[in-house]
């Protein structure tokens, strides 16, 4: 019997906020910032595998990182690497990949990833990702995985509930009400406390055909870029097709196309231990391991001093790292770059605002 339940791990972004290490030729999602031993695609696909027929993973990128994706998954499928020739978010990522699954299988199940999570408890994962495609398969519902607060945090979207605190504390699917991006601290300190929100982790199930229903509906432009599909996809003219489709295609999250728009929006909390590691300082705050006073770090020839609560990265084992008198820092060491910054996210990313000056293109 044939297994009509796919993954799509969507693994084209391209936002360098892990420089100096990443960078826009290789970004977060084929590295091993976790320090684990594998990058975060493949801890993702790794991740599926046991739960999905490998030849039912589609992986979605970029053109030009379509070798990484080969060199990383060498046993995905050709046909299941999904090559997009520009960057248009999430919405025209999902409409590509729900085109293709549909040729193969009208009765497709989907789940659809970000390739760049950490998830702490496999077993309740499983269980969770086993969940939502069965209430997905059986009910008309786009359903998002949402993951329970542990704090006010600003680097997340939020996703309230209907029922209230009742409501969310169920332990079912709940119909969602609404959806709020990153939100600033004092907003992040409200969601919290009402016990309503949760965590959007940007984890999709739905059925194939309720998908492109809904986007039919609410996302017109994108749907009409790709007419002709049915006849184009997996020939020879899909390159040329696709070139056409995503230059007229507009750039837009499945969030904010659909999921904010329709009225079969459900969530499913899973409380797997989730991390979305989006920056230096997340990274951070994610490691367990500090010293006493509050540092982390990959290397053991350190000599700190007066240091608290930064954030030591190197690629180079062999050298010593002798620091005195750091608070809250970024020092990222690799070949051809060093950064020394603080830890704060805005002042990171008014910092690399330098790479986009001539004479830099060789460190971006």
């Amino acid at each position: 019997m044939k297994d009509n339940r796919y993954c799509v791990i969507m693994a084209g972004g391209t936002a360098n906020h892990f420089w100096p290490i990443s960078r826009e030729s290789r970004p977060k999602q084929f590295l091993d910032i976790a320090g684990g031993g594998k990058s975060f695609l493949r801890m993702t696909f790794e991740r599926f595998s046991g739960l999905i027929p490998i030849e039912n993973i589609l992986v979605v990128t970029l053109d030009r990182f379509g070798n990484l994706v080969r060199e990383q998954i060498p046993e995905l499928p050709e046909e299941n690497l999904l090559l997009e020739p520009h960057s248009r978010n999430t919405a025209p990522c999902i409409a590509y990949s729900t085109f293709v699954i549909l040729k193969r299988d009208p009765d497709a199940i989907i789940v659809t990833t970000p390739a760049d999570h950490l998830i702490y408890d496999k077993q309740a994962f499983d269980k969770a990702v086993n969940d939502v495609i069965e209430y997905a398969s059986c009910n008309r519902a786009l359903m998002t995985m949402g993951i329970t607060p542990t704090g006010p945090e600003t680097a997340y979207g939020y996703i309230q509930v209907t029922g209230g605190k009742t409501g969310a504390q169920s332990g079912k699917p709940v119909k969602v009400k609404t959806f709020t991006e990153k939100p600033d601290q004092d907003l992040a300190e409200v969601f919290y406390k009402s016990g309503e929100f949760f965590w959007n982790s940007g984890i999709f199930a739905w059925k194939a055909s309720l998908i492109l229903e809904e986007m039919k509906k609410h996302l017109p432009d994108v749907v009409s870029v790709f007419n002709g599909w049915e006849s184009i996809l997996g020939t020879p003219s899909e390159k040329t097709f696709l070139e056409k489709a995503y230059s007229e295609c507009p750039k837009i999250s499945i969030d904010y196309g659909v999921m904010e728009k329709t009225d079969i929006a459900w969530l499913y909390s899973g409380n797997f231990g989730w991390s979305d590691i989006d920056n230096w300082d997340s990274l951070f705050n994610t490691v367990k391991v500090k010293d006493e006073e509050g540092n982390a770090t990959n290397t053991s020839k350190r000599l700190f001093n007066e240091d608290t609560d930064n954030l030591v990265v190197t690629e180079n084992k062999k050298k010593i790292y002798a620091i005195k008198g750091l608070n809250n820092f970024l020092v990222i060491d690799t070949d051809d770059a060093l950064l020394i910054c603080p830890r704060d996210d805005k002042q990171f990313k008014e910092f690399l605002t330098g790479l986009g000056m001539p004479g830099y293109e060789e460190f971006r």
